[in-house]
């Protein structure tokens, strides 16, 4: 085990005695959602595991260590202070210095895949953002799909994003994108982009495909596009209207970098009167569930 991971017990148990474990991050805590709804989604997503037969190990950075599981205090105190938000780059500034750190995606993937963890549930992923070809803004997350062999479940991609381009990167980094039971691309808060995917029909063929990966040397990861329920989907013409409010004053408040998704988020659910908040919930929970379903056939 890698000195730098702290495992808690009831994970660590899980790993030894093979039973199932999925990965949650815990920038979705402190960056993802407004207190105390933070705190509530954070701990319902873990109840929803456990249901599942599946141990959660919700993922974060500590007194110098990548915590794999977090017990409720240490969940408290991500959704109450202020804490920073850590991509792959940021991991050993974090734990040289000892501070608290939420893992984004990109972070998640490496300390689920040094802790032998394969799933890990998240809302949507990172990627590559509008106006890219001007401002360069690509999420690491691109680059940790293609270099860790985790299995990840997201309701596609932020639609804050360039999708078109985000899906052409994660081809150019020979990443696996798969839509679960659609062959349409996700689009976070709507179940559908009209950008066409391959399908998957079954988590024994997600698994299947993932293990004769690993048998050829292939280590990168899998993404898993599982679209938001359509009851509680916005309709991507809806959204796409309100992230370019949200874009628009972004760029009047020169806001840029690993500042601006979290912004852009906030102001979403501002504009919306709170519904972009409660389908961020809902698509989480639904990810959480797929997750677990795949971690059960390890």
């Amino acid at each position: 085990m890698n000195k730098y991971l702290e495992v808690s017990k009831p994970v660590a148990e899980a790993l030894d005695n093979n039973k199932p474990v999925i990965a949650l991050e815990s920038t979705i805590i402190s960056h993802g959602m407004p207190y105390p709804q933070n705190i509530e989604v954070a701990k319902h997503l873990e109840k929803i595991a456990r249901e599942k037969g599946v141990e959660p190990a919700t993922i974060c950075l500590m007194n110098g260590k990548i915590k794999i599981g977090l017990s409720d205090s240490e969940i408290e105190s991500l959704a109450k202070d202020r804490v920073e938000k850590v991509s792959s780059r940021d991991i050993g500034r974090i734990l040289s210095n000892r501070k608290a750190g939420a893992t984004t995606v990109a972070a998640t993937m490496i300390a689920a895949n040094l802790a032998g963890i394969k799933v890990f549930a998240t809302g949507g992923i990172g990627g590559v953002h509008r106006f890219a070809e001007e401002t360069f803004d690509i999420s690491t997350d691109l680059k940790e799909l293609s270099g860790n062999p985790v299995i990840v479940v997201s309701a596609g991609a932020k639609a804050i994003l360039d999708l078109h381009k985000t899906l052409e990167v994660l081809e150019t980094f020979g990443v696996p994108v798969y839509g679960f039971r659609t062959d349409n691309f996700p689009a976070f808060y709507s179940a559908s982009s009209n950008i066409n995917i391959e399908t998957i029909d079954s988590v024994e063929m997600i698994k299947k495909i993932f293990c004769i990966n690993r048998e050829l040397g292939i280590n990168c990861g899998m993404l898993i596009a599982n679209p938001i329920p359509k009851k509680y989907e916005i309709k991507f013409e809806i959204m796409n209207d309100w992230i370019e409010k949200a874009l628009e004053r972004s760029t009047k408040m020169n806001i840029t970098g690993k500042e601006l998704t979290p912004f852009l988020l906030s102001e979403i659910v501002k504009i919306s009167n709170g519904r972009s908040l409660e389908a961020n919930i809902k698509l989480v929970e639904n990810n959480v569930r797929l997750g677990c379903e795949i971690a059960k056939q390890f």
